[in-house]
């Protein structure tokens, strides 16, 4: 997270020219915005017409489970529906990575109803998605890339004039050759049995989160499916002021306007589902047969506040003011996802990185630390992960699921 501090430095220089780009969409038409030819495929936290239509799909993703199972001869109650979540945290998705892969040889682990991921964890769902075919995947990006295979650094006046500290093609040229149209297709059938990925980004010009519906997009067979699939993975993963936004074209009424992206870590370190979707209640309304949830969450950090002295600098105090406030959202985040599920009914499991891990730190996308941090992710899974059942230090003084 060390790029953070580029925010800084480029606002130190407000009179230099800045790259330019199309018109925002307006404020009053935000809610309308559409890809062109790819609509309904997202969904904006906080706009009533969107989540009614995520839940929609999510009814929907359960009539396709359920046609499914019977034409497989299944019968009886609805499997346990499980969920993943995986959070940012840069080169510490070794961990999740790591995890995933001793979950696997551990031999219990489960094809999850609904997969979320967000910056780094936005990079690992599709593959975690996927299933264990995608391990030895996993395995080769979080435990062999360096600094060079994410970003290339500019200079000091690129930075001050342009819209990022470093260049983010290669981060572009990884995900191009490990997304490719065999993995939206796999996805796309994952689609059809009911099965939902989603990430998130965030529109700066909105201040808002949006969520991703990747398994629509992989199954809609759009030419311009794949395209958008690996920008929305660079986008998730586009920290402000390090990595240059991610720019996406939407539509209002055929008129054509220009989003900014970046990292959804901006609005949330990691998602489930919105709390304003009440998957108890919704399934009685609906008359839906009720299930055993499972939710579990990849927190991509530790999560004790890790001491350092601070030197006494401007770059060094902004630095570490913005990763201790990324560091307590994330644990806002948990706390968020955790009332949410016992509100619903949802188990609840907690994996992070343990306090005990201390491998030196020498760079960001560190190589060797990346394959020590993941080689603990394995080797936890692999003994049987001893998922946490609340996030630190709740303590529930009330019954919330009443």
């Amino acid at each position: 997270m060390t790029f953070l501090i580029g925010l800084v430095v480029l606002l130190l220089a407000p009179g230099c020219a800045t790259p330019s780009r199309q018109p925002a969409v307006p404020e009053k038409l935000q809610n309308q915005a559409q890809i062109p030819g790819l609509e309904k495929v997202r969904y904006r936290i906080g706009n009533p017409d969107d989540i009614a239509e995520m839940q929609r799909e999510g009814i929907e993703s359960i009539r396709r489970e359920q046609a499914y199972l019977a034409a497989s001869g299944h019968s009886g109650p609805l499997p346990p529906a499980i969920f993943l979540a995986i959070s940012g945290g840069g080169d510490n998705g070794a961990f999740g990575a790591g995890l995933l892969n001793g979950w696997t040889a551990a031999g219990d682990r489960p094809t999850f109803k609904l997969v979320t991921g967000v910056s780094t964890g936005a990079l690992t769902a599709p593959f975690a998605f996927a299933g264990p075919a995608y391990d030895a995947t996993l395995r080769e990006v979080y435990t062999n890339i360096s600094a060079k295979d994410i970003l290339e650094p500019r200079n000091v006046l690129a930075a001050l004039t342009g819209d990022a500290m470093a260049d983010n093609h290669p981060l572009w040229a990884l995900i191009a050759k490990y997304v490719d149209q065999p993995l939206l297709d796999v996805i796309a059938a994952e689609y059809a049995k009911g099965r939902l990925l989603l990430v998130g980004t965030t529109d700066l010009d909105a201040r808002r989160g949006i969520i991703w519906n990747l398994t629509k997009i992989a199954a809609s067979r759009d030419p311009k499916a794949l395209e958008l699939f690996r920008t929305l993975l660079v986008a998730s993963a586009a920290i402000p002021g390090a990595f240059p936004p991610t720019m996406i074209d939407v539509e209002v009424g055929g008129q054509p306007y220009q989003e900014m992206h970046v990292d959804g870590g901006a609005t949330a370190q990691v998602f489930v589902y919105p709390p304003s979707l009440n998957l108890r209640d919704k399934s009685r309304q609906l008359g839906l047969q009720q299930r055993e949830r499972r939710v579990y969450v990849i927190r991509n950090s530790r999560l004790d506040p890790e001491w350092a002295q601070v030197e006494r600098s401007t770059m060094t105090i902004a630095g570490r003011a913005i990763s201790s406030l990324i560091h307590t959202q994330g644990i806002g985040d948990l706390y968020r996802i955790y009332l949410t599920t016992q509100r619903d009914d949802v188990d609840f499991n907690l994996a992070y990185i343990p306090d005990s891990f201390n491998a030196p730190h020498k760079e960001d996308f560190d190589t060797e630390f990346m394959r020590k941090l993941f080689a603990v992710g394995y080797d936890m899974a692999t003994k049987g992960y001893p998922w946490q059942k609340k996030p630190p230090g709740f303590a529930a003084t009330a019954d919330l699921s009443k």
